[in-house]
């Protein structure tokens, strides 16, 4: 496994991944349960979601990543 040394990885909560998908938070925590986006538990045991992999999912969904306005 490697590990990043360089800039620290950017995680976002189940809400941020919720607006940019113009989903509910819940439908986000169902992807992940049914292995559609990948997740990290906090030692609070909440989830968070890579940026990237994110980013990547929108992409391949065709949904605009532009600035919002």
């Amino acid at each position: 496994m490697a590990v990043n040394r360089g800039e620290p990885e950017v995680l976002l909560t189940p809400a941020e991944v919720a607006s940019l998908f113009r989903v509910d938070p819940k439908t986000v925590t169902r992807w992940a349960k049914a292995g559609k986006l990948s997740s990290i538990r906090t030692l609070g045991g909440h989830r968070r979601y890579r940026e990237a992999e994110v980013k990547g999912l929108l992409a391949d969904s065709g949904v605009n990543i532009g600035e919002e306005s």
